[in-house]
């Protein structure tokens, strides 16, 4: 059904934006500041603590540029743009799909996304916007849909840190140039089992366990997230690979924190109901 694609892309460019959800609730025992010179912290301590720091430093910022890129299968989607989280999520990108069955394939579309829906410019039924409800899909979707609407409601780029911090499985991997920019390497890998246990607390216990089995029924093994973080404590990079039956890939880069982000919602005259694409 082209709801169930087009739904598919949603999903895909949540985690583009690194919006891996997590409750991040052991981020408070996970240590201070970072260990520096002279520090008697253990290696996964002075992880931990460097992550925490770039945690709340990023969250901080409020706002960034993204670009991004998500192989799912033979699917790629890549994604530029940007995005605040000043109060919810609302971000402003342009998303290309290429490979796979889709009718916007090498097309750029524009998508908009608000603390309450996303929005995608895709011309359908004499209107020029496609409107994803969250409380919509989470009903379509079942248990990935409960999670998808308090990623879109909740999330940020520091989300990804505090799973690893959550999780306390991670390890330094050295110092690398991302795009200009001198950065540490952390890396970490969870168990299926270990990623729906650390999902936000607004997800009901009941999604969380039809999630696990969802998940474990495709195939899904575990998740490997590496992230690169500045001199300045920031996000430059995150990288989520997800192995399983299908190959599931996602990088995105941040840039120019602090930028000025403004999304305007479409009119609704302008909308139609993504389930609602394709009735007569």
């Amino acid at each position: 059904m082209r709801s169930t694609r087009i739904a598919a892309v949603v999903a895909g460019v949540v985690m583009v934006a690194g919006l891996t959800a997590c409750n991040g609730g052991k981020s408070d025992d996970a240590g201070g500041s970072g260990g520096g010179a002279g520090s008697n912290k253990s290696p996964l301590d002075a992880a931990l603590a460097s992550l925490k720091a770039a945690s709340q430093q990023t969250d901080g910022k409020k706002s960034a540029e993204v670009d991004g890129t998500v192989k799912n299968g033979p699917s790629t989607q890549t994604m530029k743009g940007a995005m605040d989280w000043s109060q919810g999520m609302r971000m402003d990108v342009t998303i290309t799909q290429s490979g796979g069955q889709t009718p916007m394939a090498g097309k750029p579309v524009k998508a908009l996304y608000t603390p309450t829906a996303m929005f995608m410019g895709i011309p359908m039924q004499g209107k020029s916007w496609i409107k994803y409800d969250y409380d919509a899909l989470a009903k379509k979707m079942g248990p990935s849909g409960a999670l998808l609407k308090d990623q879109m409601n909740n999330n940020n780029p520091n989300r990804a840190m505090e799973l690893l911090i959550s999780s306390g499985k991670v390890k330094e991997a050295g110092k690398e140039d991302v795009r200009g920019v001198q950065a540490t390497h952390y890396t970490g890998t969870l168990s299926v089992s270990e990623l729906t246990r650390m999902q936000s607390k607004n997800v009901s216990e009941q999604d969380l366990k039809a999630l696990e089995q969802q998940l474990k029924k495709a195939g899904t093994q575990n998740e490997t997230i590496d992230l690169w973080i500045s001199s300045e404590n920031l996000l430059v990079k995150k990288r989520e690979q997800m192995a399983g039956a299908s190959t599931f890939d996602s990088t995105v880069y941040y840039s120019n924190y602090g930028t000025k982000v403004t999304v305007q919602k479409p009119p609704a005259s302008e909308t139609v109901d993504f389930d609602k694409v394709g009735q007569p």
